[in-house]
């Protein structure tokens, strides 16, 4: 159950850091309040997963998450750019990522 709790977590964090984007600086009141939703939300989350996981790990897993997502989100919806080695190195977090799960 951590694990998904930790997930929905990081799915989370995505929603925040996509909102703030669409923000445009906290002018704009709606994704503003989208957005400290979703940032609370997250950190909630989060601090349920640690209870029972250990802090680095959760941590690491939370934060790769976010960074993958945001990265894709960027790309699909603001048609933001991803040179080779960006890709190569969102795959590396993205093994690592599943390195700290499975091992």
């Amino acid at each position: 159950m951590q694990w998904c709790t930790l997930f929905m977590a990081g799915m989370a964090e995505i929603a925040w850091a996509i909102a703030m984007k669409y923000s445009e600086g906290f002018t704009r009141i709606l994704p503003s309040a989208v957005t400290v939703s979703f940032y609370v939300l997250s950190a909630v989350l989060l601090a349920k997963a640690m209870a029972r996981l250990p802090l680095g790990t959760a941590y690491a897993i939370w934060t790769g998450i976010g960074i993958a997502g945001t990265t894709i989100g960027g790309i699909i919806l603001f048609h933001e750019s991803l040179s080779l080695g960006q890709a190569i190195s969102l795959m590396a977090l993205v093994l690592g990522i599943a390195g700290l799960k499975l091992l």
